[in-house]
């Protein structure tokens, strides 16, 4: 049975894209590139209902909270939700690093308050807390900021955050291990990449949460590297876009889209962007269309 909302969506959406070519959140060597991949998929959306966000040129300071870059974090969470503001349509947010899609569903919760559930689409559940992190780079906290815990200013409060609950991890393959004894204790799903074959394990377990909205994070790392090349994060053995673009058309026909992220594209040069924009686009379609 389709959710209320849901059939209109089947239909198409006009969405407004918010384009954050931040790189702060990441630790990868490949960080920078993820500038030139959020401008190159700018130059393919409508320009009528795209607004760039301003990020800082520097890196910015921790200021002793053990997350890199964490002022210009700041800065860039504030201007995007200024822009966020002004939309009244659905919002596909364009990265830069995954740290994009806090800012994101933060605005998405506050739409829809106590109605969303998130669906990762990404190789890392980006569970760290910065007491865990390695490596001190906000793109692998961003989850656990989304469900409340982290630094005052990176952390969603009480009436934004989302629950363990309403969270589900999807094509995730790479998970160090503070990050699964978190995932363990609480009871997150995880629908591996090998039951991507149909769509219907990630809709049962968005159906489990009990949620009418659904907000879709999509590292592109998520995909197989065979697939696309331009990745800020390599790890082998993921989604092909036959099945992540089926399985975003199965979740729009059952369930209200709250909004989208598309992050971690990092082109070696234009003439590279352009061989695997044609893939991000099919993934931009299957979330308008």
């Amino acid at each position: 049975m389709r959710r209320a909302g849901a059939e209109e969506h089947t239909e198409g959406v006009s969405p407004n894209y918010v384009v954050v070519p931040q790189w702060q959140g990441s630790v990868s060597p490949r960080a920078m590139r993820l500038v030139d991949g959020a401008e190159a998929i700018q130059g393919d959306l409508p320009s009528s209902v795209t607004y760039p966000v301003d990020v800082p040129v520097e890196a910015g300071d921790s200021l002793d909270t053990g997350i890199h870059r964490f002022s210009s974090l700041l800065t860039v969470r504030d201007r995007q939700l200024a822009v966020l503001r002004t939309s009244t349509e659905p919002v596909l947010t364009i990265g830069g690093d995954c740290g994009v899609s806090f800012g994101a569903v933060e605005h998405a919760s506050r739409r829809h308050p106590g109605e969303v559930a998130l669906v990762w689409f990404d190789a890392h559940p980006d569970l760290h807390t910065s007491e865990s992190s390695q490596s001190g780079g906000f793109g692998g906290m961003v989850l656990r900021a989304i469900l409340g815990e982290g630094v005052d200013g990176l952390a969603l409060g009480p009436d934004e955050r989302l629950t363990a609950d309403r969270v589900v991890l999807a094509g995730v393959r790479d998970i160090d291990p503070a990050e699964d004894v978190y995932i363990t204790e609480q009871g997150i799903p995880l629908v591996p990449v090998e039951s991507f074959g149909t769509p219907d394990a990630i809709v049962a377990a968005v159906k489990r949460t009990g949620a009418a909205h659904v907000y879709l994070h999509i590292d592109l790392d998520v995909l197989d590297p065979a697939t696309i090349v331009g990745l800020s994060n390599i790890y082998p053995f993921g989604l092909a876009v036959e099945n992540l673009t089926a399985a975003i058309v199965a979740l729009r026909a059952e369930f209200t889209l709250a909004g989208a992220t598309i992050a971690g594209f990092a082109p070696s040069s234009p003439e590279a962007a352009s061989d695997d924009l044609p893939s991000i686009l099919r993934i931009i379609g299957a979330l308008t269309r």
